[in-house]
């Protein structure tokens, strides 16, 4: 097996600028939305889409693959949100193993509540302090990533990277 083609200075201060700024943004957003509206960062990944899907419901399926979560994670979460009365969840008429996810009046309202407060945190915290030739490259490395997972992403994320090599460790 070859020698891993580990980070230099540079590549590893890049990595571990980029997982801790994403750790700490994810940290502020959950503190805002837990504050303004008893919401978890999940819970308003779950009903961004579904306030903006026709008749605010999608298929499960749907939403697990638009929020990008693995469909026993989505089962679980859906049914906390459920039980708090953020979301319902229906059978599907033509598909007994199917559902859909309806967002509720109380998840609606909670999600307008949280909104205004989680747009100035995400304008606070991270948009407001790039320039706009810094949100186009940002946008633009983004995207180049998530094509790469997209395209060779792993089933099974210890036994091969994007590029399908093995691995044994990330540093």
């Amino acid at each position: 097996m070859a020698e891993p083609r580990w980070l230099d200075e540079r590549e590893a201060r890049a990595w571990r600028g980029f997982y801790t700024m994403h750790r700490r943004l994810d940290g502020a957003i959950n503190r805002q939305l837990t504050r303004d509206a008893g919401l978890s960062a999940a819970d308003y990944e779950i009903l961004v889409p579904l306030s903006e899907a026709p008749g605010q419901r999608l298929r499960a399926r749907d939403l697990g693959r638009l929020v990008n979560w693995e469909k026993s994670r989505l089962s679980h979460h859906v049914g906390r949100m459920e039980r708090r009365g953020l979301v319902t969840r229906q059978g599907c008429p033509t598909d007994a193993r199917g559902a859909f996810i309806q967002l509720t009046d109380s998840g609606r309202r909670a999600m307008e509540t949280a909104a205004p407060g989680h747009v100035e945190t995400v304008r606070g915290c991270f948009i407001d302090l790039l320039s706009g030739d810094e949100l186009e490259t940002l946008a633009s490395i983004a995207d180049r990533v998530i094509q790469r997972i997209d395209e060779g992403a792993p089933q099974d994320a210890t036994d091969t990277d994007c590029g399908g090599k093995s691995t044994q460790r990330l540093r």
